[in-house]
């Protein structure tokens, strides 16, 4: 192997790649990255076997070749190579010459043919999605997910399939978010009304998720092609093709617990909210981090609320729109704040029926004044 190739589309490869590339040293091979000439070009791919992820950029190909390199080793040192110059591979037995500008290395790896072959796709794709719409999804729902692989389904983000729209959701059992993708005619490929005919709704690992926000550039809008089959499921971006396991399983039926109507709306400042949401935190010292909301709508008054045995008390009253009866409704600080944290409007709409229902938060158009729909956070309260 010998070829050319520009030093940012080379180091964008490896970034993508390294992020993947297995912990475990059960298997050697699994803490390396396989470099191959294909189709004209060079070829940089990673897996743990959870997760495959495969870069094609433009090389000046010489001549054909492969062989797997320590990912953390090619890492570090591309990462410190001074930028703006052409960087030079070369395959020597099991080692790689690799020189850009007046920097030069040569590292050894193991043979290619031990690397694991990344599944392929035997379908079209089916769904093409915005990439900045989907970054913006991932991030509001991967905060939910839950930790505790007792219950595999709750690690990963559950989708579910409609025919002109898909709903994301995550729940940890404490507080469950779901976000409404409206589909569009360009969206749709053929063959999806015949997938989601057979099946509606796919787990997918949140890690998967977290990976694919990471190589999506969050301002430049680009096209995301989706394909799933046989437990399995394939993006592909800009030259990036992504492979991951789907999560066995069948995800909670979580519908029946979101409130269809709310009989006490607040609205008003984000930042307002936020920053007394985080003082009256820093009061609370009890087991679940209480806080208490108090709206008075006779009055017209909403304030937060905390109070400990070993700090004192905290009080802070802001100005909202209040419709709706009066509440007394105490949360965990944390839980509400992640999720105040994610809403990307100015102005959030909080939504509760009593003290023991489940409470939504909700973004808010900011030019209409109009409680947005396709987002919505809820979280339980602290009953007693």
């Amino acid at each position: 192997m010998k070829l050319t190739c520009t030093q940012e589309k080379f180091k964008k490869a490896i970034s993508n790649s390294e992020r993947v590339v297995s912990k475990q040293n059960t298997l050697p091979i699994l803490n390396n990255i396989l470099f191959e000439t294909e189709g004209g070009g060079l070829k940089i791919s990673a897996t743990n076997l959870e997760i495959g992820i495969s870069n094609q950029i433009g090389a000046k190909i010489e001549k054909e070749g492969k062989i797997t390199i320590p990912a953390k080793l090619i890492s570090n040192f591309i990462n410190n190579l001074p930028s703006g110059e052409n960087i030079q591979i070369e395959l020597d037995g099991q080692s790689l010459k690799i020189k850009s500008g007046p920097s030069k290395a040569i590292i050894k790896g193991l043979l290619a043919d031990e690397f694991p072959l990344l599944p392929k796709k035997s379908s079209e794709y089916i769904l093409t999605l915005s990439s900045v719409k989907l970054k913006s999804i991932i991030t509001k729902v991967i905060s939910c997910v839950a930790f505790n692989e007792t219950r595999q389904e709750l690690t990963g983000i559950n989708l579910i399939f409609k025919e002109k729209e898909i709903y994301f959701a995550s729940t940890d059992s404490f507080r469950l978010v779901e976000n409404k993708l409206l589909l569009e005619e360009k969206n749709i490929k053929p063959g999806y009304e015949d997938f989601i005919a057979k099946k509606d709704s796919i787990i997918i690992p949140a890690n998967t998720f977290a990976e694919l926000a990471r190589i999506v550039n969050g301002e430049i809008e680009e096209e995301i092609n989706i394909a799933i089959e046989d437990g399995q499921i394939f993006f592909e971006i800009d030259g990036v093709h992504m492979v991951s396991r789907l999560i066995n399983g069948k995800y909670p039926e979580y519908k029946h617990i979101m409130p269809k109507d709310f009989q006490t709306r607040i609205v008003g400042d984000k930042s307002n909210i936020q920053g007394a949401v985080k003082m009256a935190s820093v009061f609370s010292k009890t087991k679940n981090s209480e806080i208490v909301f108090k709206i008075d709508s006779e009055t017209n008054k909403f304030f937060i609320e905390a109070r400990s045995v070993e700090c004192g008390e905290n009080s802070t009253e802001l100005i909202v729109d209040i419709v709706g009866p009066s509440q007394e409704i105490v949360f965990n600080a944390k839980y509400l704040l992640d999720g105040i944290n994610i809403i990307n409007t100015n102005k959030i709409a909080i939504l509760m029926n009593n003290a023991s229902s489940p409470v939504a938060i909700k973004e808010v158009d900011e030019k209409t004044g109009e409680v947005l729909e396709e987002y919505v956070y809820i979280v339980m309260p602290i009953k007693g």
